[in-house]
């Protein structure tokens, strides 16, 4: 019987980690996407679209899949499917890790928030013109900030509510440091709105406006559940499922889950 390896996907790294894991024989991998993006990446091995049902829905399908170990390599602020999925690998026993890239080390024009909440309450402290960086989700705190003028970027176009004073652009990264350094100044930004989602591939933004002196609002990442298992990167996952799944993928039908 081969082993069956569940990632919870939609980040960069999810895509490398499936990659990785269906170039290997004797391992099955299916990558879970939330569905929020009607037109994700590719990704290697079966995929599935859509919610499991909270912790018991997703440990059902653990059962059923007989699988062999889980991965979370959602986003960092993806809180509840990562607390769903240390719920669900606790009640069936399943090996469960989380990927998480490294957080963004503070710069000296940086203000760490803790919500999304408290950044839209600092903001007019800060600027008026905010390049509002912090994804598609979340966006109704800023409704109330009727003297700002906002850009959003986001792959799809958000769901209201949106702040009443905003543009809209529509694109999908990456993004160069020239490319930032462009948007910036064309729209004539002074200040920056992010998340901490860590990584190389929106860091060219906070280049970009460090080049600018341009304030940062960033919304500090939320923790993970206690007791789950941490690793950086795609190299750290491989070598933990190198001690959980045998050498070759198989495993016996009664070591199997």
């Amino acid at each position: 019987m081969s082993a069956h390896v569940l990632i919870l996907g939609g980040t960069t790294e999810a895509r490398r980690l499936a990659s990785a894991l269906t170039a290997r024989p004797g391992v099955r991998v299916t990558t879970s996407l939330a569905g929020r993006v009607s037109r994700p990446g590719a990704v290697d091995g079966a995929v599935r679209v859509g919610g499991f049902g909270g912790a018991a829905g997703l440990a059902d399908w653990l059962r059923a899949h007989r699988v062999t170990a889980l991965v979370d390599a959602t986003h960092p602020f993806a809180q509840r499917i990562t607390a769903s999925a240390a719920e669900a690998a606790r009640a069936t026993g399943v090996p469960h890790a989380v990927l998480r890239r490294p957080g963004w080390d503070l710069d000296d024009d940086w203000f760490p928030v803790a919500s999304l909440e408290e950044a839209a309450r600092l903001v007019p402290r800060l600027g008026q013109r905010v390049f509002l960086s912090t994804g598609r989700l979340g966006l109704a705190a800023f409704t109330g900030l009727t003297a700002t003028q906002f850009l959003i970027r986001s792959v799809e176009p958000p769901a209201p509510p949106l702040p009443p004073h905003c543009e809209l652009v529509l694109a999908r990264g990456p993004f160069g440091l020239a490319d930032e350094l462009d948007l910036l100044r064309a729209h004539r930004i002074d200040v920056l709105v992010t998340k901490d989602s860590g990584g190389a591939a929106t860091a060219p933004k906070l280049a970009a406006a460090r080049s600018l002196r341009l304030p940062v609002v960033v919304v500090r990442r939320p923790g993970l559940p206690s007791g789950v298992r941490a690793l950086p990167d795609v190299t750290g996952v491989l070598d933990w499922l190198a001690g959980v799944i045998p050498p070759g993928g198989a495993c016996a039908a009664d070591t199997c889950p």
